[in-house]
C-alpha cells in the first residue's frame, strides 16, 4: 500500500511521515501528479494561513488533481488547515475561496468565547449522531484526548457530515467531518500520541478496503 502526503510548502509533513512510519506502507511526500494518482489513499495536510495555502496549492494544479483522485473513490485526509481547504470559504484576513470538496465556511471562533485564542490544549471529542465503529474513529472514545492548535473553525452545511464534534468554552465545533471518501480532523493525529496514531491506522485500514 501506498499513501500519499500532499507537498505544497504548507504544513509540516515530517511529523506526518514519521508518524505514519511504524506502519507497514510505503508513504511519499509529493505534489507530482502521477504518484498521487497512483497512491492508495492521500493526506493532506496543513498549517498557516488559508489564502497563502490556496495560492500554493493552485501553483501546483493540485486542486484539479485532488478532484481527480477522489473520483477514484481512494480516501483523502484533511488535517487541521488541511480540513479546513476542503471547504467553500474562510473568512480568514476576508473571505478566502476554498476547494469546495465539502460544502459549508470556515470561520472565527466567536469573539465571546470563553477561552484563549487561539485554541491550543488537548481536548476530547463528542459523538455526532453516528456510530464510529468501523470508521476513522474506531475505537476512540470521549475520554480519549486530542491536540489542537487553531483559531478558526469549520462550519459543514450538512450536519450529517459532522462525525465528531469537540467543546471549548462555550463553543461547540466541528471536529472531525466525512463526506464519501473524504475526511477531515481538526486536531493533528500525529501529535496527539498513541491515540492519534489510532486515527492514523484507522484510516490506513479504511484506504485497503
Amino acid at each position: 500500500m501506498k499513501i500519499a502526503i500532499i507537498d505544497y510548502s504548507i504544513g509540516n509533513v515530517q511529523s506526518i511521515f514519521n508518524a505514519l512510519s511504524c506502519n507497514d506502507i510505503e508513504i511519499v511526500i509529493t505534489s507530482d501528479k502521477n504518484i498521487i494518482l497512483d497512491s492508495d489513499a492521500l493526506i493532506f495536510p496543513g498549517v498557516g494561513a488559508y489564502k497563502r495555502a490556496m495560492s500554493e496549492l493552485n501553483k501546483r494544479d493540485l486542486p484539479n488533481i485532488l478532484n481527480d483522485f477522489i473520483k477514484t473513490g481512494k480516501p483523502v485526509l484533511g488535517i487541521c488547515l488541511g480540513m479546513q481547504l476542503l471547504l467553500e470559504t474562510s473568512q480568514e484576513f476576508g473571505v478566502s475561496q476554498g476547494l469546495g470538496l465539502i460544502n459549508g465556511k470556515v470561520i472565527k471562533f466567536p469573539k465571546e468565547t470563553k477561552g484563549k485564542l487561539p485554541h491550543v490544549s488537548w481536548n476530547s471529542l463528542s459523538t455526532a449522531s453516528f456510530n464510529w465503529e468501523g470508521g476513522l474513529l474506531d475505537g476512540i472514545t470521549e475520554e480519549d484526548d486530542f491536540y489542537f492548535v487553531h483559531t478558526f473553525i469549520c462550519q459543514p452545511s450538512d450536519p450529517n457530515n459532522v462525525l465528531a464534534y469537540c467543546n471549548y468554552g462555550d463553543q461547540k465545533f466541528c471536529a472531525v467531518m466525512q463526506k464519501g471518501n473524504i475526511y477531515g480532523c481538526q486536531f493533528h493525529p500525529e501529535k496527539s500520541s498513541k491515540i492519534g496514531l489510532r486515527v492514523l491506522s484507522n484510516f490506513i485500514k479504511i484506504a485497503s478496503k
